[in-house]
C-alpha cells in the first residue's frame, strides 16, 4: 500500500508512466525537465551495471533509469539536503530501497568520492550556466541547480573520473555552446568522447541540448548520432519523443 503521508502539502506526486514509479517534487521551484528524461534514455545501461548520478536533484534520472533497465544499483548524489529528502521519500514511496539510494554530498569532496565503490556508469545533468553569466534566479535552490555555484563543469568531470571503473562510461546532458569546453576537459581527465547527439526543438530551430557519452581510458573514436527532434512539422511530439515518454498509445488521439 502506498504511503501518501510521505508527500508534504507544498509538494506534488508525479507519475513517470514507467512501471508505476512516481517522483516527489515541489509545487513551486525547480522541477525536472525534458533534458533529464532524455539523458536517462540516452545512457546505455547494461544488465547488473552499477550507476552513480551526480547533481541528482529530486532523483528523476535514477528513477527513470531504474524503470527502464535491469541494473544492479544506482546512487544519486546531490548537495541540497531538501532535494535529497524528497528523493529518499520517493524511494520509500516506490519501494525501491533495494535498487536506489541517495546521498547528500559535495562532488568536490575527494574524501567522499574515495569512499564510494567504483561504478560502471556515471550520469550527470549539471548546472549549465557559468557563474556570473545570465540572470541569476532569486531562489538560491533554483540558482544552484542552474548556475555553476556549487560545482563547475570541470568539477563534474573530475568527480566522474574518480568514481568510474576502467572503461566505465560517462553520460552527460548540457548545452551545445559548451561542447568545446566539455570535450577538452573530458580529454584532460582521460575520459574519451565516444558519441554526441544533438537535440533540436524542431527542424527549423537550432539545437538547444547536447547529449554526450565518454569512456574512461577509452580509445579515440567519436560517433555523431542522428539529431533528435522534439516536435514535428505539425507541432506534435515526434514518434521518438513519444516512445521515450512511453506515450505510444497517445500519438493518434
Amino acid at each position: 500500500m502506498k504511503n501518501y503521508n510521505l508527500i508534504k502539502d507544498d509538494e506534488t506526486l508525479d507519475d513517470l508512466n514507467l512501471k508505476g514509479i512516481y517522483v516527489i517534487q515541489k509545487k513551486h521551484g525547480f522541477r525536472f525537465g525534458v533534458d533529464a528524461v532524455l539523458l536517462a534514455n540516452f545512457a546505455k545501461i547494461k544488465r547488473n551495471d552499477t550507476v552513480i548520478d551526480f547533481c541528482s536533484g529530486t532523483g528523476i534520472i535514477p528513477f527513470v533509469i531504474t524503470g527502464k533497465n535491469q541494473l544492479k544499483s544506482i546512487k544519486g548524489i546531490e548537495i541540497q539536503e531538501e532535494m535529497v529528502d524528497m528523493a529518499l521519500r520517493s524511494v520509500e514511496y516506490n519501494n525501491l530501497q533495494d535498487k536506489v539510494s541517495f546521498l547528500c554530498g559535495d562532488l568536490k569532496d575527494e574524501a567522499m568520492l574515495s569512499g564510494l565503490e567504483k561504478v560502471d556508469v556515471v550520469t550527470v545533468n549539471p548546472p549549465y550556466k557559468i557563474l556570473n553569466t545570465g540572470i541569476i534566479n532569486l531562489s538560491n535552490k533554483d540558482a544552484i541547480a542552474r548556475h555553476e555555484i556549487c560545482c563547475t563543469l570541470e568539477d563534474v568531470i573530475k568527480a566522474s573520473k574518480a568514481v568510474l571503473k576502467h572503461r566505465g562510461r560517462l553520460y552527460m546532458v548540457h548545452r551545445p555552446e559548451r561542447i568545446a569546453d566539455i570535450l577538452c576537459i573530458m580529454r584532460k581527465y582521460k575520459i574519451e568522447p565516444k558519441s554526441i547527439r544533438m537535440v533540436q526543438p524542431s527542424v527549423n530551430k537550432a539545437a538547444n541540448i547536447v547529449l554526450i557519452e565518454g569512456q574512461n581510458n577509452g580509445g579515440r573514436f567519436l560517433k555523431w548520432e542522428n539529431t533528435l527532434y522534439v516536435y514535428d512539422e505539425k507541432g506534435d511530439y515526434t514518434e521518438e519523443i513519444n516512445e521515450i515518454y512511453g506515450r505510444e498509445n497517445d500519438r493518434n488521439e
